[in-house]
């Protein structure tokens, strides 16, 4: 009850201070380059009403889907949504706003007061969140486009070892504290620019950008969603969020008879199998364990922190005042377009050197700051996710894994029990 608590508090907030940006539906972050951000990062601005209707279409998709998930268990339902969702927030509406890229928003009005984000991009975050509180990962299931395009090409899905998956697995961490921390520092949408998907559904993305969509599209012919699993930022947050979930998916509507018919029906790896009980472990190997593990975590998250700090200023290279301080300090030889465009721009206004020089290193400074905290939020990831290795669970039945299900109901056409009476 107190989580529901704090996020409806986080969204009365968010939507309070944003009272002001309904006539911009999704404004461009100033970044104080002199750079025009191309289009496929932020589409023109949408009509008031129109952007509150995408709020109806993905608060009734998000209804739609946690009902055909959990009270119907329909998988054909599932599929059906996909592809309206698919037509509609991808294609239809190019991918913006978006619950993936709606972090960076959230993230950069929380650091500048300056930037006011509007109330239906506060609700594209919340609303998924709030929903897998209660349900599971429904918006996984059918309403994000970025998984149904993944999804419905899915041809003959290859398991992968559960070594590389918890490997991989971590990838999505690091995106997502970069992403943060270049929002936080009103450096860049790192994960709009660099969205694989975005170029299809907009028909105007770069070559590399198609590339790289082409290889992701490629790889989900025989991957289960690689994108979502192993780089999706949102995902981060929502795999946290669906762990405490009230309701989630279940392979049998009562209870399971292990007859293994679902063992391999889950192309994301996400189906647990059981695992026999051992013998209770001698608590001196109990404790020994704790110590080490209450040694080592400290130790990688400031090990994590100070590598972080030290790199601070190869990730503060990619902010436009960084690199303008950097081309007047030492001119380089070849100037790239958007360099000459920020250099003119400087020279226009006439701000003197010094000034910027200035600016430039309270830039540093944050960005030392957030190597610390980046640096130390990696290494408490990589220490969690060792002691979870280090614990074993009894698992009598085939059930889901509530974090990184992603609820799309394929495993519970294999399943031949049928729900009780008493169960309805």
């Amino acid at each position: 009850m107190k989580k529901i608590v704090l996020l409806l508090s986080l969204l009365f907030v968010l939507m309070f201070q944003s009272e002001r940006a309904f006539s911009q539906r999704f404004p461009k972050p100033e970044f104080e380059n002199g750079h025009q951000q191309p289009s496929t990062l932020t589409p023109e601005p949408r009509a008031v009403f129109m952007a509150w209707f995408d709020v109806f279409v993905l608060l009734a998709s998000l209804s739609a889907a946690s009902y055909l998930v959990i009270k119907k268990r329909s998988r054909k339902g599932i599929f059906w949504l996909s592809l309206f969702s698919l037509a509609y927030f991808g294609f239809y509406r190019e991918g913006c706003v978006c619950s993936v890229g709606s972090i960076q928003n959230v993230v950069l009005a929380m650091f500048h007061q300056s930037y006011i984000i509007p109330a239906t991009a506060v609700i594209f975050f919340a609303a998924p969140l709030l929903f897998t509180l209660f349900f599971g990962r429904t918006f996984c299931a059918g309403v994000c486009p970025l998984g149904a395009m993944q999804d419905l090409v899915l041809f003959k899905p290859i398991a992968l070892k559960p070594w590389l998956q918890k490997s991989l697995g971590l990838i999505p961490y690091i995106y997502l504290g970069l992403a943060i921390l270049y929002a936080a520092t009103a450096t860049d949408f790192i994960i709009c620019r660099y969205d694989p998907f975005v170029g299809f559904f907009r028909f105007d993305a770069t070559y590399s950008m198609f590339f790289l969509g082409g290889i992701f599209m490629l790889l989900s012919l025989f991957i289960g969603r690689p994108y979502c699993r192993f780089l999706c930022p949102y995902g981060v947050l929502l795999n946290l969020t669906s762990r405490v979930s009230r309701k989630h998916l279940t392979i049998t509507p009562s209870k399971c008879i292990q007859c293994r018919l679902c063992e391999d029906s889950c192309p994301f790896g996400a189906i647990e199998v059981p695992s026999p009980a051992k013998p209770a472990e001698k608590r001196e190997t109990t404790v020994q364990r704790f110590l080490i593990l209450a040694i080592i975590i400290p130790l990688l998250v400031f090990a994590g922190g100070f590598a972080g700090s030290r790199i601070h200023e190869k990730l503060a290279s990619v902010h436009p005042k960084v690199r303008l301080a950097e081309e007047l300090l030492n001119p380089s030889k070849t100037v790239t377009e958007e360099m000459k465009v920020n250099l003119d721009a400087f020279k226009t206004a006439g701000k003197p050197v010094k000034e910027l020089y200035a600016e430039v290193s309270v830039i540093l400074n944050d960005f030392y700051v957030g190597g610390w905290i980046l640096g130390g939020f990696l290494g408490l990831v990589f220490g969690l996710s060792l002691a979870n290795l280090s614990k074993f669970k009894y698992q009598p039945d085939y059930i889901t894994n509530k974090g990184t299900c992603f609820s799309c109901a394929r495993c519970v056409d294999f399943c031949p029990v049928k729900e009780e009476k008493d169960d309805k």
